[in-house]
């Protein structure tokens, strides 16, 4: 169950427990009405060319710094916006809005994720130009998002050192539906006792296809190689949307 707003995701149902008790089961409807709006933001995304990646994370992670610190460094490359998901405050859509990125801001109120008819909204307000990046920041939470397809490209699960390196195994479906992980903090590595190896072994044994980026977003320390596979990334979606 997720604590944040008392839900049960399954493969093909969520169920719903109500104040008084009742358990309320929402079965395919709820994950299909999503699936289907997700599916008309991927193709709006493939014919605009656009790169859309899903930020995912407990809070805490660094992913507003990451994700700060990653539009500095696409400065001179495409054209970018952030979706920024919360529950409440416009804190961090404020702190994107300072690096220059357009951005819209969904808070969810008791809401744990974001799903698809919210990020479809969202880019009536952003107004993305064609061939551009889109990051979807989501609410801080390794449960509820893993179940929500948002028409992104893939979804980037953030973790960082301070965090303990045994999340791939507490958390499993998640890692299991992301394609990128990002191993954050890496420079307070020195400060704490945890292994880098043993966290990708976890990793890579519930998804051995995910690719993995060590950094510090607080010093710049592997930055340069997680910049490098967005613009490839970023090339090859513009590819695909002209081919497909």
């Amino acid at each position: 169950m997720c604590d944040d707003c008392g839900c049960h995701h399954g493969d093909d149902q969520v169920t719903i427990t109500g104040p008084a008790g009742r358990r309320l089961r929402v079965e395919k409807e709820v994950l299909g009405l999503n699936d289907a709006q997700a599916a008309h933001n991927r193709e709006h995304f493939r014919r605009r060319r656009i790169l859309a990646l899903n930020l995912v994370s407990s809070p805490g992670s660094g992913k507003t710094t990451l994700l700060e610190r990653t539009i500095l460094g696409l400065a001179a490359g495409p054209p970018l916006a952030v979706i920024e998901g919360d529950q409440q405050t416009l804190l961090d859509a404020q702190r994107i809005e300072r690096t220059g990125a357009p951005v819209v801001q969904i808070n969810t109120g008791a809401g744990c994720h974001l799903d698809a008819a919210m990020v479809h909204q969202a880019l009536h307000r952003l107004e993305l130009e064609d061939n551009s990046l889109l990051f979807i920041e989501n609410v801080g939470n390794l449960v509820c998002p893993a179940m929500f397809d948002l028409g992104e490209a893939a979804k980037v699960v953030i973790i960082s050192v301070t965090e303990g390196e045994d999340k791939p195994l507490k958390y499993p479906a998640m890692f299991a539906a992301a394609g990128v992980c990002l191993i954050n903090k890496i420079d307070l590595l020195p400060h704490l006792d945890f292994s880098v190896s043993r966290c990708l072994e976890y990793a890579r044994g519930v998804n051995p296809a995910l690719r993995f980026f060590t950094l510090s977003a607080r010093s710049g320390e592997g930055m340069e190689a997680w910049l490098a596979w967005l613009r490839a990334e970023h090339a090859r979606q513009g590819a695909l949307g002209l081919d497909g």
